[in-house]
């Protein structure tokens, strides 16, 4: 079995541990934050296998990080790189675009409604951009334009004259 190295066998010196330590002050990415204290441990005299049992990584990742940050000597090299994410569904429907249809006349166009719904105006911009945009999608976005999002009532607000007789006397409503 192969003994540990040192911190300093593995090139790691006083200023990487201070460097280490100031930057665990700083960080706000809880990512780079646990990385960062993986290899502080390393840098501190811990085995790497103790290094990772401690902070909940594989000793090989752990191996990784040691080797990200040896090679650059900046904990920049811990942090994440930037990714794409996942690619925008339907981007020719944009915030201008859902505000133009919501102003139009759902009846004028040929639909047996007075308002929109989310579902029909999804139905209505899959047709006008030939796109396929689902309703939460377009719930989601409407919400980041600001708009809210209500079903349309189809009952009147006042009440029925003859409430009370149907309630019973006692009904004063």
């Amino acid at each position: 079995m192969r003994r540990a190295l040192s911190p300093a066998e593995l090139g790691l010196s006083k200023r990487d541990h201070q460097r280490l330590a100031k930057a665990l002050c700083t960080e706000t990415d809880a990512r780079a934050l646990r990385r960062l204290q993986a290899v502080r441990l390393v840098a501190e005299g811990y085995a790497l296998t103790t290094a990772a049992h401690l902070t909940g990584f594989s000793q090989r990742s752990l191996y990784r990080f040691v080797s990200r940050y040896l090679n650059a000597h900046q904990t920049t090299a811990l942090a994440d790189e930037k990714r794409t994410g996942r690619p925008a569904l339907a981007p020719q429907v944009t915030a201008k675009r859902i505000l133009h249809e919501l102003q139009r006349v759902p009846r004028l166009l040929g639909y047996r409604t007075n308002v929109w719904t989310v579902e029909l105006l999804a139905t209505r911009l899959n047709e006008c951009y030939h796109c396929s945009i689902s309703a939460r999608t377009l719930r989601r976005r409407m919400k980041e334009i600001g708009l809210r999002c209500k079903r349309p009532r189809y009952v009147y607000s006042e009440k029925e004259p003859h409430r009370a007789q149907k309630k019973g006397r006692l009904s004063g409503n």
